[in-house]
């Protein structure tokens, strides 16, 4: 099993070396220009200020490696202070600078996944990812934090169980994916985004046998695991016909706008992946959805890392935040792309949940500087940690889709995740 070591059978010098020539011009590019303007949006730097923990020590132990200085296993566990959020790639002088003439972006987050990936191949493991990795494996679904907590048993026999009464079809051209979190224990989400749908007029179905999109497991290392998962749900929609696929967490959107395509190459080419946050947006503008319950509320909006710093989607939920009567919106004043991360990205949760709770104090911080009463996210992953952080200082922490669904007069129902619940 891939989640125990490494396994394509080279030794650890030879993978070591094909790494640093695939990564070393990144590397020196980082390392040689010397700027630090990436230290400062990182969400680990802003509460550690730990210099080994930064992009450019990312890069610079790329340098070592290739002197001989360092090993993959003397700064693997560095490599587990990042939340993959992208903020460092959009600050890099080199994607400023350089990017729009040339194409070009700093890719600290592929070199983040690359030295994990690294790392695991070589029988290197973080105790957390491991675990984690290997429950995923057996229950075809990941281990929700705080599972123990009330939620619905972890298992591929509950999987659509969030979706209780809503009568929704197996199958058909267009499918409905549920994030493990949502699909496990904040099932309010994917209940708002099913009746949504089924308000608009929208067909779409569930799929015969979902199993976790795959991404964690890459993002964590452990890249084979990752590809069998993605094998396993591409060959469901093709048993069914699908053509498009409707995720709803933000998590999935990379992984299936970015990891699939390399998996797949044309075989995927004909699959479209259709973000619910986009697609409520042009449905409100086209009058399919038409929000008129008044939602007393003063707000800010959190932007999911994956959306905004790595997709650049931002402006869409900001569009469905205004069409809604009743709220007091109040953005953020801040460069969009740069907005703050709630640390609940890339495993960091897993293996240092301490780090992922004070990187969200801190963004509830911000939110408690513009006054209001609810901090409004797109993502089930960051609404748990936001949600304790926000439970601190009585800021309600909502999901946009369950925003939404309320000022639609829609009676969502399910669970919307406890506060207080701790890993397992």
């Amino acid at each position: 099993m891939s989640t125990h070591a490494g396994g394509n059978g080279h030794q650890p010098e030879a993978m070591t070396e094909e790494f640093v020539q695939e990564w070393r011009n990144a590397a020196y590019n980082c390392f040689s220009s010397g700027h630090k303007f990436c230290r400062e949006v990182c969400p680990v730097m802003q509460v550690e200020r730990n210099e080994s923990w930064t992009p450019t020590a990312f890069h610079a132990n790329v340098v070592a490696m290739e002197k001989g200085e360092l090993s993959v296993a003397d700064v693997a566990s560095d490599y587990v202070n990042c939340t993959q959020c992208g903020a460092c790639e959009l600050r890099c002088p080199n994607t400023l600078f350089t990017g729009d003439f040339y194409r070009f972006r700093t890719r600290t987050v592929d070199l983040v996944k690359a030295v994990r990936a690294l790392a695991v191949d070589q029988g290197i493991h973080q105790p957390g990812y491991q675990r984690w990795n290997l429950l995923t494996d057996d229950r075809r679904h990941e281990p929700v934090l705080g599972e123990a907590d009330g939620g619905i048993p972890v298992d591929q026999a509950h999987v659509a169980d969030w979706a209780a009464g809503l009568d929704i079809p197996t199958g058909g051209e267009t499918v409905l994916f549920v994030d493990c979190e949502a699909a496990f224990y904040r099932t309010s989400v994917p209940r708002a985004v099913a009746q949504i749908l089924q308000r608009a007029g929208f067909e779409f179905g569930l799929m015969r046998e979902q199993w976790c999109c795959g991404g964690p497991a890459a993002e964590m290392g452990y890249v084979e695991q990752a590809k069998r998962f993605a094998r396993h749900n591409l060959d469901d929609w093709r048993a069914v016909g699908v053509k498009r696929v409707i995720v709803l967490d933000p998590h999935d959107y990379i992984t299936f706008t970015e990891d699939y395509p390399k998996y797949f190459g044309e075989e995927y080419d004909d699959i479209e992946i259709v973000l619910a946050v986009e697609l409520f947006a042009e449905l409100i503008r086209d009058g399919r959805l038409t929000p008129s319950v008044p939602i007393e509320r003063s707000i800010t909006y959190h932007d999911p890392c994956r959306l905004n710093k790595r997709k650049g989607i931002w402006a869409e939920p900001r569009e469905i935040l205004r069409a809604i009567p009743g709220l007091d919106f109040r953005d953020v004043d801040r460069v969009t792309q740069w907005s703050y991360c709630s640390g609940g990205g890339a495993g960091l949760p897993v293996e240092k949940p301490e780090l992922t709770a004070r990187i969200s104090d801190r963004r509830l911080e911000q939110a408690a500087e513009l006054e209001v009463d609810t901090l409004v996210s797109a993502c089930p992953w960051s609404e748990r940690p936001l949600a304790e952080a926000g439970g601190r200082r009585a800021i309600d922490v909502v999901d946009i889709h369950e925003l939404l669904a309320e000022s639609l007069g829609i009676e969502v129902g399910g669970r919307a995740g406890a506060s207080e619940a701790v890993a397992e």
